[in-house]
């Protein structure tokens, strides 16, 4: 059983509203906030995605989960990573080359969570 569409919505919601927190995050020229904003949202994010399936799960699984997710789309995504960081050291394209490239990370990152989560609850 995959997810409802009032999952998916909700889903949607969370993901796209966390991801956009990040971005904002990754407006700070200084190489590696980035990542710790992204650490802090995607810790959140997954207790939001959490709730949506019925599960509440604690902080430190919430950041655990978080640390998969990113890495697991950092390998899919090495030059997006790359990219983002170095960014950062270009004075205004840094401002605005992180920022929308951390909200495409996230939102595939969530997304990859969500159907994690999903899965869970099916098996």
């Amino acid at each position: 059983m995959s997810m409802t569409e009032e999952e998916k919505s909700k889903c949607e919601k969370i993901i796209h509203s966390h991801a956009v927190a990040a971005a904002a995050g990754n407006l700070v020229p200084v190489p590696g906030v980035g990542v710790a904003a992204d650490m802090v949202t995607m810790t959140t994010m997954a207790m939001a995605l959490s709730s949506v399936f019925g599960d509440s799960i604690q902080e430190s699984v919430a950041k655990n989960m978080a640390i998969a997710a990113i890495k697991q789309t950092m390998l899919k995504q090495p030059i997006k990573t790359l990219a983002k960081e170095a960014s950062k050291i270009i004075p205004f394209l840094g401002q605005i080359v992180a920022p929308s490239i951390s909200v495409a990370m996230l939102e595939s990152a969530g997304w990859c969570l969500a159907e994690e989560l999903s899965n869970k609850r099916n098996s």
